[in-house]
């Protein structure tokens, strides 16, 4: 499941007639690499979930046979949020597991099948991926016990909540600050958790809030690093460094 519906307002005049993840990198759309290294990986049925300028992502990929996969659409009719995005997906789905990334981020393509390995090493209700180094204020911050299995997530911490997680021996100097990837595996359990959503502060449905629910619920969720390369394509200063940029995708 590929969530594609936002503008992606800090693209600004780039988004006005494209949505975000249609931007092209290296000659292809976004959204084009995250598809041919999902399908590298063996994962052959994807839906999309569209919004801004639905019709672009659509037209693009239409059945997906070109691409060597099965693609389906749904739109979300009001951009409200992550947390609701994935149940337009939930029939698709059906009972099986599946991976789950935002239409903006670029990975090695070797990780889709890491995270599949990863998801078969346990009984995990799913897996959450993590990358070291970035400004936790603009993403989650993620804390793993001894099994790499998460504990707490933080989601856009203030500065005044930071200095309190450092107080609290939750972020210790030296260790990693584990910041939220934006690509998962999920049982469909997720929608259980989706379905008692309220919206956040932000005035939006989150999905960090549904997977929160789930690690209090118990629900094991195992952690990755992502190896290589990590981009978020948040904005044109990013997108443009990405076209001077040897990336594998």
């Amino acid at each position: 499941m590929i969530l594609a519906a936002g503008k992606g307002t800090r693209m600004r005049e780039l988004t006005n007639e494209l949505p975000k993840p249609m931007l092209r990198v290296q000659g292809k759309p976004i959204l084009e690499h995250i598809v041919a290294g999902i399908v590298a990986a063996g994962i052959r049925e994807i839906f999309i979930v569209t919004g801004w300028r639905a019709e672009v992502v659509e037209n693009h990929f239409g059945d997906g046979k070109k691409f060597g996969a099965r693609v389906a659409f749904g739109r979300q009719a009001v951009q409200d949020g992550t947390g609701k995005a994935p149940e337009l997906a939930k029939d698709f789905i059906g009972d099986s597991p599946f991976l789950l990334t935002y239409g903006d981020i670029l990975v090695p393509p070797e990780t889709y099948p890491q995270m599949l390995r990863r998801f078969g090493e346990g009984d995990f209700a799913g897996v959450i991926t993590v990358t070291r180094g970035e400004d936790a204020t603009k993403g989650g911050l993620n804390f793993f016990d001894e099994q790499f299995c998460l504990k707490r997530l933080v989601e856009k911490p203030s500065r005044e909540q930071l200095e309190q997680l450092r107080r609290d021996g939750w972020l210790k100097p030296g260790a990693p600050a584990w910041y939220n990837a934006g690509i998962y595996i999920f049982r469909p359990a997720l929608f259980g958790f989706t379905a008692r959503l309220q919206k956040s502060p932000r005035g939006e449905y989150e999905l960090t809030d549904a997977i929160s629910a789930m690690v209090a619920a118990r629900q094991k969720l195992a952690g990755l690093e992502i190896q290589g390369c990590w981009v978020d394509v948040r904005d044109p200063e990013t997108l443009a460094r990405l076209e001077g940029e040897n990336i594998q995708h």
